[in-house]
């Protein structure tokens, strides 16, 4: 794999827009970066979660006896013994907390692999063989896993996004358009699998509660157990250093939970490591989708009607939905522009955010259509997409606070080469490997939401940032270590970042492409302040100067604008018509992703999302056995992603592109660089065979059934 080198933008003084190594790099590799499962307590005990064997029914008996009397064992947790947990609330996000975190509160069943007792021993392995052993007796009922577009259940949900959002007489447009088309598009089960299982310990210290975690949001996490115990918020400290990935998975779960009731019950402290087999049921993933398009183009084009319809699954017990349709309120316009999302009740797990939900799976779908309907209009799918650019919001009518899509396209396409593509399909061959190129629009949501900072100036002449953020893998560190530095005009080796403890007080997790953003400005407002109380050549006192600050006000005060990153995916794939296989040889992303803090890091955060995309495309595929409602293979064994032997030249780069009205000019890139990428790819088979693929992923069995051009 191969990255390109940085593009020349906005020349300003000081290391934002540098490239830096990771502050933490040599700790990490050296192993003195410590995990959640990681670190050292005396005295701890280790928890093993025993999950239920069936899809639906309640549990008859739970026999703790034998269990009890194997070597090492000090407690069996469930139903019948565990204390009752507070569910009835709406969380720091918004939302109300998965029941499935709020473990052993009644004896009903939802789904395979639903949590029913945790075994708690002197050893892990003691633990492990006493969960084995204990045996649960449920009274099975009737169970439906089966995800359908014609479920008869299916309901149009709010999630983060509103539902349905409908503007102009959708039918008469469609009949009025030179141009129609009307496909399905669908995409399967997919699971976060990040390097670092869920990992947590809890010991209770002076009448406090502290919880060890691997988490991506410290006072989230703390805020919930705080809830759910009914404790009081000063109670509870949660700290997460060293993540090792999250992806969106990494809030509330059974693990955070049980160690806490466990370790409430023995008054010693107790580690709960999920599995990687029990991550795929207990730590949410991302529904599959069925996805309808609508398009209507007149003649030369330009969209008359789009319509965008998703169906998700979700639990029994939460209600969870993917917004695949939400896209299309941002990407395109039209007279007649109909948007839907919903979602259907089965006996599964509890779906969750996954990076970049809902515009993944959607862009999939929409970008793949955009293709489809250039390719009946006769129009190259560039030109398309930039005929169809809108001036304002197309649902919200907003203006934008920057759209700076076609610089992406058509920067992209000069590096790609695009100019010299021939776009007629299945004629480009190189033995038996037939040849295609393919491209597709990405966008995600610049937010920012407020959080607190504290930034002291020490006695030795540095300064020291405390700060509740999430390094999950992004680089969040650096990136906060270079936004400091110049916020307090000092080189980088005079800041020392502090992360993941609870106690720094409340601030954004590390999701929706906005902490770094969200964490900037909250240093950046400290660190102005600070530098108004410090005395030119005065003296710092033994305590140094603390400065905290909040930016509740300055974020709610923003301007009424449609903030977004925005990117171009470009693909080469070569198939082989003899056995079906797809290899992605070369991909190129160009992205305006506001103000590039730490270019180093960046490449990396956009690289990894663009071979995600190559992932969800020809691997990911979890796949749910209707009799027992389990997964198949659920590890990662039978969950195929993207290995090295998959992924050739990858290259991310960018436009300068800053926000306005941030005070560093970031928007977000940990998630744009995922979407749009599949859609690339499976444009670019198009290209290569004259066969279009609607679902994903496009294993080597789908080519060839499809058929295609043969050598």
């Amino acid at each position: 794999m191969t990255t390109a080198s940085t593009a020349s933008g906005t020349a300003t003084a000081g290391v934002v827009g540098t490239g830096h190594t990771r502050v933490e790099g040599r700790d990490k590799v050296t192993g003195v970066a410590r995990y959640a499962g990681d670190i050292p307590f005396a005295g701890l005990a280790h928890g093993w979660l025993v999950l239920s064997t069936v899809a639906h029914g309640r549990i008859v008996s739970v026999e703790t006896g034998p269990v009890l009397g194997m070597p090492g064992v000090l407690t069996v947790l469930h139903h019948g013994n565990a204390p009752r947990l507070e569910t009835d609330y709406v969380g720091m996000l918004g939302v109300a907390p998965d029941p499935t975190a709020a473990v052993f509160q009644n004896d009903r069943v939802p789904h395979a692999g639903w949590p029913v007792a945790l075994v708690v021993a002197e050893t892990p392995e003691q633990a492990r063989e006493a969960a084995e052993a204990l045996v649960v007796t449920y009274g099975q009922e009737p169970h439906d896993v089966a995800f359908t577009a014609g479920h008869p259940d299916a309901q149009p949900v709010d999630g983060h996004l509103p539902a349905l959002v409908e503007k102009g007489d959708l039918e008469a447009e469609l009949a009025a358009s030179a141009h129609v088309l009307d496909a399905v598009y669908t995409t399967p089960e997919e699971h976060h699998a990040m390097m670092e299982p869920h990992a947590a310990t809890a010991v209770w210290d002076g009448g406090r509660l502290e919880v060890v975690d691997s988490n991506q949001g410290t006072t989230w996490v703390a805020d919930e157990l705080a809830r759910m115990f009914s404790l009081d918020p000063s109670a509870v400290r949660v700290r997460s250093e060293h993540i090792g990935g999250g992806f969106g998975s990494k809030g509330l779960r059974a693990h955070q939970v049980s160690a806490v009731m466990a370790a409430t019950a023995l008054r010693r402290p107790v580690r709960v490591v999920l599995t990687r087999r029990q991550m795929f049921s207990l730590t949410g993933y991302r529904s599959p989708t069925v996805q309808r398009i609508r398009l209507g183009a007149g003649p030369d084009g330009r969209l008359r009607a789009l319509e965008h319809r998703s169906l998700n699954q979700t639990s029994l017990v939460w209600q969870f939905v993917e917004p695949g349709a939400g896209v299309a309120r941002t990407l395109y316009d039209a007279d007649a522009h109909h948007t839907e999302n919903r979602a259907v009740r089965l006996n599964v797990p509890s779906p969750t955010w996954m990076r970049a939900p809902g515009e993944a799976p959607g862009s999939f779908a929409l970008e793949s259509a955009l293709d489809e309907l250039a390719e009946r209009c006769g129009i190259d799918p560039i030109e398309l997409r930039l005929r169809n650019e809108p001036e304002l919001g197309p649902v919200s009518g907003l203006p934008f606070a920057g759209r700076d899509l076609a610089a992406c396209f058509r920067e992209g396409a000069r590096r790609f080469g695009w100019a010299g593509r021939d776009p007629r399909p299945g004629v480009r061959r190189e033995g038996r490997r037939l040849l295609g190129t393919g491209t597709a629009a990405a966008s995600f949501p610049a937010i920012v939401l407020p959080s607190t900072a504290a930034v002291t100036a020490e006695p030795d002449g540095t300064f020291t940032v405390r700060i509740s953020a999430a390094d999950i893998g992004t680089g969040a560190r650096t990136a906060l270590t270079l936004v400091a530095a110049d916020a307090l005009s000092v080189p980088t080796e005079r800041v020392r970042v502090h992360i993941g403890d609870s106690d720094f007080g409340p601030a954004m997790i590390a999701g929706g492409s906005a902490g770094t953003r969200s964490w900037a400005w909250a240093i950046m407002a400290a660190a102005a302040e600070l530098r108004e109380r410090l005395v030119p050549g005065g003296t710092v006192p033994p305590e140094g100067i603390t400065v905290r600050s909040d930016t509740t006000a300055a974020v709610g005060a923003l301007s009424q604008k449609e903030r977004h990153s925005y990117g171009a995916q470009f693909a080469e794939v070569a198939v082989d018509v003899d056995t079906g296989e797809v290899r992605v040889r070369r991909m190129l992303g160009i992205f305006a992703a506001g103000r590039i803090v730490n270019p180093l890091t960046a490449r990396g955060q956009l690289v990894g999302g663009m071979i995600w995309g190559i992932s969800m495309a020809l691997h990911e595929e979890a796949v749910r056995d209707s009799a027992s409602g389990a997964l198949y293979g659920a590890d990662l064994a039978g969950y195929h992603v993207a290995s090295h032997a998959d992924v050739a030249v990858v290259e991310a780069d960018w436009v300068d592109a800053p926000d306005p009205d941030d005070p560093v000019g970031i928007k977000g890139i940990g998630e744009v660089g995922m979407v749009g990428a599949a859609a690339a790819v499976a444009n670019a088979v198009r290209h290569a065979t004259g066969v279009r693929h609607r679902s994903l992923p496009i294993r080597p069995d789908r080519v060839l059934e499809a058929g295609g051009p043969r050598v």
